[in-house]
């Protein structure tokens, strides 16, 4: 139901300097998002899946950044509607790579009942993607996030639109209880690393945490 959602208008210049893709001319830059698009999306029709976490083993590694990227990517796809969302609930700041100031989120639905209609917001460049902030910093966000309320909510979304791929961005595997709490409601697992930076120690680790999570 788009009637509540609220339009927001992004700046090019703000996209541009965070590497937001709508921000560019097509190229080797956007070029590389469609590829990983197209290699999610095959693994996401072959197995039915609709919900995607993305995660990385440690923090600063790219994982936000690919998030939106990814869901700008798959929502210019005529046949999906992306949801994105922020369940990094301890440092929620999805809204900033668009230049956007924090506003009421996710933490705000699992703790306070604000309606998840009221929370929803559109970027006005990307006709078929909504966000859903994270809203106020959690110091329980594992709790909150694998919580029946959580559950809930994901099972909803699931069953609301068939065309729709639903993505959370999750805080890292290795930092926090946050990644794994929330790990059974997804789908499948997108593992951001960083080259030359990611420890390989790091990515095994946190591929073994997820060991039953389909890492795409």
């Amino acid at each position: 139901n788009n009637r509540h959602t609220e339009n927001i208008t992004v700046d090019d210049a703000v996209l541009r300097e965070n590497r937001i893709v709508i921000g560019f001319e097509p190229g080797p830059f956007t070029e590389s998002y469609n590829l990983l698009r197209t290699q999610v999306l095959q693994r996401f029709k072959e197995n039915d899946w609709s919900v995607l976490a993305v995660t990385s083993p440690g923090g600063g590694e790219g994982k936000t950044l690919t998030a939106i990227n990814l869901a700008i990517s798959i929502a210019r796809e005529v046949d999906y509607t992306v949801l994105l969302v922020d369940a990094n609930l301890r440092h929620p700041w999805m809204l900033e790579h668009f230049g956007l100031p924090q506003r009421t989120g996710l933490s705000d639905y699992l703790t306070s009942n604000v309606p998840i209609e009221e929370l929803l917001v559109k970027p006005d460049r990307v006709e078929h993607l909504v966000l859903l902030p994270g809203g106020q910093r959690l110091e329980h966000s594992a709790e909150m996030l694998s919580s029946p309320k959580m559950e809930q909510l994901v099972k909803d979304m699931k069953s609301r639109y068939r065309s729709r791929i639903i993505i959370f961005d999750l805080p890292p595997v290795l930092s926090s209880a946050d990644a794994l709490a929330f790990s059974p409601y997804v789908d499948a697992a997108l593992l951001v690393v960083e080259e030359g930076v990611t420890q390989k120690d790091d990515l095994q680790n946190a591929v073994d945490l997820l060991a039953t999570t389909n890492i795409v």
